[in-house]
């Protein structure tokens, strides 16, 4: 199954572009965490492949619809030669490259910066845009944003999720986003959920926003314009 959650400008809620995203139905109607059938996936060594169709279809769409669209992608994907070859060519016969960001998961963390950076600058190359998603968690660092030499940064969404009622959370997404705008980085914030919570992002002048309030994953047909709108 796959879907798409909008990424909205913060100050006109416009959509700004779209995070392309899978997820497995079962027998039953009910939808299967990505968690869940992506573990799978590895175990039985068809995960480089599902990743291969999530490209294939997000280009097809950002074709056909003329929208900017985010993929994700892992260490385990960029360290693949397989899908390394397929994702390089498939971007030297794209026309639409710059409409394109490729979302770096960082939840395996990165021991090779040398091999990263040197597939970044790739993907730059061909015009497309990287961001770092789950910023402020885990491996997620100043140092190790800046090795990355990112475009975007994506806050993680437990730090976005109680930021009205959480000042220590306030106060850490704050530091994140004044050093993001010294180093001339855009900010998304995940987990917008609430008229609460988008108020205080947009007190922080954040770049765009992400979750619920404005718009849950859904197939592109299904998907409301704009919250409110």
């Amino acid at each position: 199954m796959f879907i798409f959650q909008p990424i909205v400008d913060t100050k006109t809620q416009e959509i700004a572009k779209y995070e392309a995203l899978i997820r497995m139905r079962e027998s039953d109607g009910s939808i299967l965490s990505p968690y869940l059938f992506l573990e799978q996936a590895k175990r039985s060594n068809q995960y480089i492949e599902i990743t291969k169709v999530v490209i294939e279809k997000t280009l097809m769409s950002i074709s056909e619809r003329n929208i900017r669209c985010s993929i994700n992608l892992t260490i385990e994907d960029i360290e693949s030669e397989s899908l390394q070859s397929f994702l390089f060519e498939y971007l030297q016969n794209f026309a639409q490259c710059n409409k394109i960001t490729f979302e770096l998961v960082e939840s395996e963390g990165i021991n090779n910066f040398e091999d990263v950076n040197a597939f970044i600058q790739k993907i730059k190359s061909f015009g497309c845009s990287i961001a770092i998603d789950d910023f402020g968690t885990g491996y997620s660092n100043f140092e190790y944003l800046l090795k990355l030499q990112a475009d975007t940064i994506k806050i993680d969404g437990s730090l976005i999720k109680d930021i009205d009622k959480d000042q220590d959370k306030y106060d850490i997404v704050q530091t994140i986003v004044s050093f993001a705008k010294i180093k001339k980085l855009k900010v998304i914030a995940e987990f917008v959920s609430s008229q609460e919570i988008y108020e205080r992002i947009k007190a922080l002048d954040i770049d765009k926003c992400q979750g619920y309030y404005f718009g849950e994953p859904k197939p592109f047909d299904a998907i409301i314009t704009c919250h409110g709108m």
